[in-house]
C-alpha cells in the first residue's frame, strides 16, 4: 500500500469522528448498507471530510486570530525600543525573542485568515519606527486585555536604562497576561476553538505567554531596588 493511501485510511477514521458543520454530503458509498468502496470513492470521502474540518471555525475564532495579530504587533513595537533606549543585555535578549516568536505567529494567523477568505490585518512600518496595523478590527485594538495605552507607550519611549527595563517588564507582563485572557475567553465561548489550527495555536500561546510571564516576574524582582512584579 502506498504512503498516500496509508495516510488516507489513517485520517478517515479521525475525521469521521468530527461533527459535520460544513454541510458536506458524503458519497452514497459511505452510507449504511454499502459493502465496499472504490479508490475514487475513498478519495472523495477523504477530500470531503478534509473540507469539513476546514469549516469548523466560528466568528469567535476569527475575532481571536484577528485581535491577536494586533496584540502581537504592539508587543513587537514595545520590544523594538529595547536596543535604542539603554536596556540591559538580558532585556534586549528577551525583546529579541519576543520579536522573533511573534512575527512568526503573526504570519501564521494572517495565513489562517487568508485561507478562509477573511479580512487580514497588515503590518506597516511608520516613519518613527513604530508599527501601524491596517484592516481587520483595528478600531477595537486598545480594548483588548493587556494592551497598553498610547500614554503608556509614550512613557516607555521616553524612559532610559533601568527605568526602561522596569517599565518594559511591567507593561509586558500585563500584555502577556492579556493574551492569556484572550485565549481563556476563546475557549469559554460555545463552539469556538474547534478548528484544529486555532486550538493548537491558542493552546501554544497560553503556555508560552504564561511561561514568559513567570520569567519576567523574576527579572523584575531582580532589578536593583525593585519592588517586584505587580
Amino acid at each position: 500500500m502506498s504512503i498516500r493511501w496509508l495516510m488516507i485510511f489513517t485520517v478517515l477514521p479521525l475525521l469521521g469522528a468530527c461533527a459535520t458543520t460544513g454541510g458536506v454530503e458524503p458519497p452514497p458509498a459511505t452510507r449504511p448498507g454499502t459493502t465496499s468502496l472504490s479508490p475514487q470513492e475513498v478519495e472523495a470521502i477523504y477530500r470531503a471530510r478534509i473540507e469539513e474540518a476546514r469549516t469548523r471555525y466560528t466568528g469567535a475564532d476569527i475575532h481571536f486570530m484577528t485581535g491577536m495579530i494586533h496584540h502581537h504587533a504592539q508587543a513587537i513595537e514595545m520590544s523594538r525600543l529595547a536596543p535604542t533606549l539603554g536596556a540591559t543585555a538580558s532585556i534586549q535578549t528577551l525583546a529579541s525573542r519576543i520579536i522573533n516568536a511573534q512575527q512568526d505567529e503573526i504570519a501564521t494567523m494572517q495565513r489562517w485568515l487568508r485561507d478562509r477568505g477573511q479580512a487580514v490585518p497588515e503590518l506597516h512600518e511608520t516613519a518613527t519606527g513604530g508599527i501601524m496595523v491596517h484592516g481587520g478590527g483595528h478600531e477595537h485594538m486598545h480594548d483588548m486585555p493587556g494592551m497598553i495605552s498610547p500614554e503608556q507607550l509614550q512613557q516607555l519611549t521616553g524612559s532610559r536604562g533601568e527605568t526602561f527595563d522596569r517599565l518594559f517588564l511591567t507593561f509586558m507582563i500585563e500584555h502577556h497576561r492579556g493574551a492569556v485572557t484572550m485565549v481563556q475567553t476563546l475557549f469559554a465561548t460555545d463552539g469556538a476553538g474547534q478548528d484544529e489550527e486555532v486550538f493548537r495555536f491558542a493552546s501554544d500561546v497560553q503556555v508560552d505567554q504564561a511561561t514568559e510571564v513567570a520569567r519576567m516576574e523574576l527579572m523584575l524582582q531582580a532589578l536593583p531596588s525593585g519592588e517586584g512584579a505587580r
